[in-house]
Parts: structure tokens; C-alpha cells; sequence
């Protein structure tokens, strides 16, 4: 993985919790292209990027709640990942539910609907 090499726990622990789940967006937004264009090396390094701050982000949080949320959100992009074929609609109901996970990120919802015509299909 050449994106984030010289991250490490120490480092990520100083964001905040909302900062980190915008970051883990913002790779599955980058990953969103790959999904949609079925490209399956680059999909596969996304959600590798996507996992590997997801760990990060639950071996610096103290909060039980949110870490098992986190965790089960965790499981869907594995699911993405091992997948031969590309999920499209998984992959939006995944980026969707982490966006919930905090206030801040929420707000970008209406964002990610506009883009790769989640609106167009209806989606909220």
C-alpha cells in the first residue's frame, strides 16, 4: 500500500474521530470510481486503503459504541472487497451508512447523492 506508508496509529490518533471518518470517505469516495468502471486492481487497493484507516481509527477510539459500529461497517467493505465483481449499489449503501456514523460527516450525504448519479437513481 504506497498511499498512507508513513502513517501510523500515533499519528492518526491526533485527528478527531470526525476528521478520521472524513478521510476513510474520502478514499471510498476515490474507490467509487473504480467500482463504477469495474476495474478490479484499483477497487481492491481502495477498500485496502479503506480497511487499513478503518483499524487505525479503531485501535485509537475509546468509545465501545462507536468501535462496534465502526466494526460492522468494518465487515461490509471486507465483504466489498473479497468480491470478485464490482458492487455498485454496495458500495453507495457503504459509503451512505459510514457518512452516518458522525454529524459532521452526515452532512455530506446530499454531496455524494448529487455525484455518480445516486440522484439520479432515486437515492437519497
Amino acid at each position: 500500500m504506497t498511499q498512507h506508508r508513513g502513517l501510523d496509529s500515533e499519528r492518526w490518533c491526533r485527528f478527531e474521530l470526525d476528521q478520521q471518518v472524513l478521510m476513510i470517505a474520502n478514499e471510498m469516495n476515490r474507490v467509487a470510481g473504480a467500482v463504477e468502471s469495474g476495474r478490479l486492481e484499483s477497487r481492491r487497493g481502495g477498500y485496502e486503503r479503506v480497511l487499513r484507516l478503518t483499524d487505525l481509527t479503531v485501535a485509537c477510539n475509546a468509545r465501545r459504541t462507536f468501535r462496534r459500529e465502526l466494526l460492522r461497517w468494518r465487515d461490509l467493505i471486507a465483504e466489498l472487497y473479497v468480491s470478485e465483481s464490482a458492487a455498485p449499489d454496495g458500495h453507495r449503501s457503504a459509503f451512505r451508512a459510514l457518512l452516518r456514523l458522525r454529524p459532521a460527516a452526515a452532512k455530506q450525504i446530499p454531496l455524494l447523492s448529487a455525484t455518480r448519479g445516486g440522484a439520479a437513481r432515486g437515492q437519497p
